[in-house]
């Protein structure tokens, strides 16, 4: 089973092939995803990787978590499931006015 692993005070600079590089030291990793600002294309300071197992996951963040790398300290965990969003967005279609407008 896949373990997403979340990479965090990543140097702007790191690349993907950076992390998959630095991570396969650990186990087998399945995808990195290094997040970036829509509008810029610059990355965001952290990525997901997708590691193969559970066991190179957990030696991963045992080995990696408080790394250095171009002069920052990284965070590696678990990522966490992403919280529903709720509402909003819908510009008022479908509501019905309270009370009238004049």
């Amino acid at each position: 089973m896949n373990t997403k692993l979340y990479v965090g005070n990543l140097p702007y600079e790191t690349t993907e092939a950076d992390l998959q590089a630095l991570f396969e030291g650990t186990g087998p990793v399945d995808t990195v995803n290094i997040i970036r600002d829509r509008a810029t294309g610059q990355a965001r300071g952290f990525a997901f990787v997708e590691m193969s197992d559970a066991d190179g996951a957990r030696r991963a963040i045992a080995e990696l978590d408080r790394h250095q790398i171009g002069g920052r300290t990284l965070t590696v965990n678990e990522a966490k499931p992403m919280a529903p969003r709720q509402g909003g967005g819908d510009f008022g279609r479908g509501r019905q006015r309270r009370e009238s407008r004049w």
